[in-house]
Parts: C-alpha cells; structure tokens; sequence
C-alpha cells in the first residue's frame, strides 16, 4: 500500500470518530404518535343564497286542480347554530335558518267569471323557518383548508302570505294566509378554513329540503292550496368560532 493510500485512510478515521463519538451521545428517536383531539364546543353563524326549483301547487276547491307555469323567486338566508367537535373527523350541530320571503306565480284553471279566458295568475309570498340536527365528516387538513361533507334533518315552518288570484276576466281576490310545520332534511358539502386557531371561514353546499306550505282555508270551505316539492340549492358562507 502506498503512503499516500495510507495517509487518506487514516484521515477518513481521524474525522469519523468524533462523528460517531457524538452519535453515540443522541438519544434514540421516536416519533410520537397523532393523537386525535376529542371534545370542543363551537358557534357557527351562516348567510347565503337560495335558488328554489318550480313548486308543484294543487287545489281541490272547485276541482281545479293542479297549477302550471310555476316559480318560486330565488331569495337569502342567515342562519345561527352550535356544534360540538366529537374528533378531528367527526362533528355535530344544531341550527336555525331563516329563508325571507320568496314570491311564488302560476297559473290555475279559472272557472268563474273568466271573461273567455281559461286561467287565472295565482301569487303568494312563501318564507320558512328550520330547526336541523346535522352530522359532518371532516375529510382531512391540507394547508388549512378541511373539506367536508354532512347531512341534517329536522322541522321546518313555512307560511305563506299575500295570496292573491286575478282571473282572465279581471276579478281579483285573495285568500287566509297560513303557517304549518314539516319535515325538512339536507345534502352538504363544502371546505373551511382555519383564520385563526379559533376562527374559521366556512364555503359550501346544500341541498335543502323544507316540505310543503299550504294556504288558509279558501272562504267558507276546508279547500286549500298547497304549494309541494319546496326545496331549494344553497350557497354559503360563514363563520365558526372554536372554543378549544
């Protein structure tokens, strides 16, 4: 072996020995383990936008029957709730929305005073209260951002109001305004976004179902109409503050 073979193995072992030296002092690593965090109150507080699809109104009173070339106006919301955090995957809350009024228009089949024509333009004012119990399965944090999806169910209270007919003859009317409870569910999905440790911005989707609205008695008989298939796709936006 040459000197200088000799002379470079001997410097690798005088500069590798204080490498192993001090290796040697370092405790062994172990990576601790996720713990998922269990327990935690919060507060949401929500607006939004809803777009209802076309209603489906009836009555019996003089056998007319079903309506057609039906709307219901699009319309906003707020809504207010609290939740609890069960783990980092899984959450509940309870809330309460408020959808403003929402002007409903079809036509119905006119059978008195008609002046030649053969409908009459039916109007009302449609708003609803719910009450939901909605579950979520948060879906992961990547760089703060936590999708999710969810489903609800609960009480609605949808009252309408201003209801009014004008017959192709002119004649005009109106009819008892009304309030009534049902059964009303919901299909979420959407992200949040951690602001702060305790604050969180939250954009999503739902498919909201609120039952059907009927109106008041129609004059002297037990005929009402009732306006069916009220269900509506949303678009929010809001705030949850974390209490842990």
């Amino acid at each position: 072996m040459s000197n200088l073979k000799r002379l470079f193995i001997a410097a690798s072992i005088a500069f590798a020995l204080p490498s192993v030296a001090s290796a040697a002092d370092l405790p062994e690593y172990i990576p601790e383990p996720y713990v998922a965090p269990e327990g935690g109150w919060y507060l949401r507080g929500d607006i939004g936008f809803k777009i209802y699809a076309d209603p489906a109104a009836r009555t019996t009173y003089n056998n007319i029957g079903e309506f057609w070339s039906e709307s219901l106006d699009h319309t906003a919301l707020v809504g207010a709730g609290v939740g609890y955090y069960f783990n980092s995957w899984f959450r509940a809350d309870v809330t309460v929305d408020h959808e403003f009024k929402a002007g409903y228009s079809g036509r119905a089949r006119c059978v008195t005073s008609c002046g030649g024509g053969s409908s009459s333009l039916e109007t009302a004012n449609i708003d609803a209260w719910s009450l939901m119990f909605n579950a979520y399965a948060d879906l992961g944090t990547w760089h703060g951002f936590t999708p999710y999806v969810g489903a609800g169910i609960g009480l609605s209270y949808l009252r309408a109001t201003d209801i009014r007919f004008v017959n192709a003859g002119g004649i005009t009317g109106t009819y008892r305004d009304h309030g009534r409870v049902d059964l009303a569910w919901a299909l979420m999905a959407g992200t949040s976004y951690e602001l702060t440790p305790n604050v969180m911005i939250d954009a999503g989707y739902q498919f909201r179902s609120l039952g059907k609205a009927k109106s008041g008695r129609i004059y002297s008989t037990k005929n009402r109409i009732e306006y069916d298939d009220i269900y509506a796709h949303e678009m929010r936006v809001g705030l949850r503050y974390n209490f842990n």
